[in-house]
């Protein structure tokens, strides 16, 4: 300092200079003295050439020996894994040979799905009723919507209910089927600012006239769009479509079990958006005035076009006649009058399934002075006590109003029905829901709370009717024990239905030669002579070859071949030709009923009238019961007797 003072330089500048040679001093003795302890003195290579341009090349490299320059920053020679993990071979070395679970890249590289939602839910659409209220509208009236969310693809549409004269055109759909966004509408985009992918074109037309896309995972300045989803849908929320607020009021069943079973929503009370309608005046009629039938008269009140009364044509084809079954109730009956001429009168009143009908005939007597024949047109029968002009239709006699016991008026006659034919009793036992007076177990349940108090006093009146113990009574001390202990509670009908059930067939009833006669007599009176097919048909079913079948294959096959013989003697007939085993011999059984080569003589058939004779001239018999088992009868009442 003091020989750059001696020197004419001023004191400032001669401090700074030997600072600074100070510096470069140190700074040469540590480059100079550097290498003690080193073993590694390479250079790197900082300078070279490219594209015939002298440049800097390496400006990552290290100094002499490694080590880094001053104030230079090396990058780690490990990216994820230190120093220590792993092997030290090169990539290409390590990785030769080792493959990963194969993939074909596709471009762009953004893989968009949409098969699977589409196989899970194709087919599944949501659908919420809706209604919007249209502020522009000149009454402000309610517009119905149907909403449609398809969750195949989250696409909705829109249809409106229009009213019938409403005034408005009727057009297929209100918003068509799309993606509907929750913020619209919006201003207008350009083409292509909406897309799926952002794609970049970054290295433009360089080898082959070709150019190179890449995807832009950033998508960097899309445009994105929330669209409503089915979570947003809910009975209540209120949606813009496009602008317009529309509430959600209800659903069907499918989107309520849909959100219970996904969202566990269990409130779906509907929004009341609109009055309820008022009720509808009721619809009066004029009264009838007489002219023609009621059925007629009120037709011509429905519409200006009158039309005539329609039938109920499935009843018809129903109940109408079909081979043996007649559909036809019948009954015995007798005036109820104080004249000595008339009371003796006998009348058959038919009843016809098929229309609901009445006709009523008249029992031919000799040396009365009264001729028999039709007495009553057939036709419906109104109830009495009815007034004639009425605007309500009135009532007409039914099937149930009909039975043994019953009192009628057909037009101011008075009738008491004293009896019917077989078909009768085993049709009304048959439909013993539509008839109460034949259902068994209506009646046992009436008889047992009226006699059960009783009960040690009825074992002894009924037992006290049997001196012979042979536990059985006939019909008439068996209908007196039932009336006095009902007292008069039951009818005729209901006594009788309790008699066929616990009643003992009389054996000449159940003669085999007498069924015989009647079926032939009946068969030969048809024409029928198909026993060789009838023959064919139960050998062909018999697949044992043992010669019987079961009698209920017995039966369906003769009522296939339309046999002219009756229910009842149909029945019995199987049932006497079945064996210890209750199989039906069928042989036996067609040679029986073959009238052209076994023929039963004359003499053998009955002189009576048939059980089940359909003829109007003929009177119905008498109820077939001789005896009553009337052990069976207590038992089901009061249980078994210790």
């Amino acid at each position: 300092m003091r020989a750059g003072c001696s020197l004419g330089i001023p004191e400032e500048f001669a401090f700074v200079l030997w600072r600074s040679t100070e510096k470069a001093f140190r700074l040469y003795l540590l480059q100079k003295f550097s290498w003690i302890g080193k073993e590694k003195f390479h250079k790197s290579q900082h300078w070279g050439y490219c594209n015939n341009v002298a440049m800097l090349v390496g400006e990552d490299k290290p100094g002499i020996g490694g080590e880094p320059l001053p104030g230079q920053k090396l990058k780690p020679k490990y990216s994820v894994f230190p120093e220590g993990m792993g092997s030290d071979a090169p990539a290409w070395v390590a990785f030769d040979k080792q493959i990963l679970d194969s993939m074909k890249p596709l471009r762009p590289y953004e893989r968009i799905d949409t098969l699977k939602q589409f196989l899970e839910h194709n087919g599944h659409v949501l659908r919420f009723f809706c209604v919007w209220d249209d502020p522009e509208s000149m009454f402000h009236d309610p517009r119905e919507l149907v909403l449609h969310y398809y969750l195949s693809d989250d696409t909705i549409d829109i249809k409106e209910i229009i009213p019938v004269n409403s005034g408005r055109d009727a057009v297929p759909l209100f918003l068509r089927r799309d993606k509907l966004p929750k913020y619209a509408p919006t201003g207008l985009y350009q083409p292509g600012t909406i897309t799926s992918r952002t794609i970049l074109n970054v290295f433009g037309k360089l080898v082959g006239n070709r150019g190179r896309y890449i995807l832009d995972n950033r998508k960097t300045g899309a445009v994105h769009q929330e669209f409503y989803r089915d979570s947003d849908l809910k009975i209540g929320a209120v949606i813009n479509v496009w602008g317009r607020k529309v509430i959600l009021c209800d659903c069907d069943e499918f989107t309520k079990e849909y959100y219970r079973t996904k969202y566990g929503i269990e409130d779906f009370t509907p929004v009341q958006h609109k009055a309820p309608p008022p009720p509808k005046p009721e619809k009066t009629f004029p009264p009838y005035t007489g002219f023609g039938s009621e059925e007629d008269s009120l037709c011509s009140c429905m519409g200006l076009l009158p039309k005539p009364p329609q039938k109920d044509f499935k009843k018809f084809m129903e109940k109408d006649r079909s081979g043996m079954e007649s559909n036809i109730l019948r009954f015995r009956a007798k005036l109820v009058t104080d004249s000595p001429v008339d009371k003796d009168r006998k009348f058959i009143i038919s009843y016809f399934l098929s229309d609901d009908t009445i006709s009523v005939f008249e029992h031919i007597q000799q040396n009365t002075g009264i001729l028999g024949g039709k007495f009553l047109e057939r036709g419906r029968i109104k109830k009495p006590g009815q007034q004639l002009f009425k605007s309500e239709p009135s009532e007409y006699f039914k099937a149930q109003n009909l039975f043994v016991g019953a009192r009628v008026c057909f037009y101011g006659h008075n009738f008491l029905l004293v009896d019917a034919d077989e078909y009768t009793f085993n049709y009304m036992e048959k439909h013993a829901n539509e008839f109460s007076v034949a259902d068994i177990g209506v009646i046992l349940k009436k008889l047992k709370y009226i006699a059960e108090p009783r009960s040690r006093e009825i074992r002894q009146m009924f037992a006290a009717a049997d001196p012979e113990h042979t536990n059985v009574i006939e019909y008439d001390p068996f209908r007196n024990l039932i009336i006095s202990v009902t007292d008069g509670a039951f009818s005729e009908h209901e006594i009788m239905t309790l008699g066929r059930y616990y009643s003992v067939r009389d054996e000449c009833e159940m003669d085999l030669h007498f069924l015989l006669a009647v079926a032939q007599e009946k068969l030969k009176k048809n024409n029928f002579e198909n026993f060789e097919q009838l023959s064919a048909v139960l050998i062909y079913n018999d697949r044992e070859k043992c010669g019987v079948l079961p009698h209920e294959i017995c039966w369906t096959i003769c009522k296939s071949f339309k046999l002219p013989v009756a229910d009842g003697d149909l029945q019995a007939l199987l049932t006497m030709f079945e064996d210890d085993h209750k199989q039906v011999e069928y042989k036996k059984f067609v040679d029986g009923l073959n009238w052209r080569e076994n023929q039963i003589p004359a003499f053998q058939t009955i002189k009576v009238p048939l059980k089940n004779e359909d003829d109007w001239s003929r009177e119905p018999p008498s109820l077939p019961v001789k005896g009553i088992k009337y052990l069976p009868l207590l038992d089901d009442l009061f249980g078994k007797e210790e």
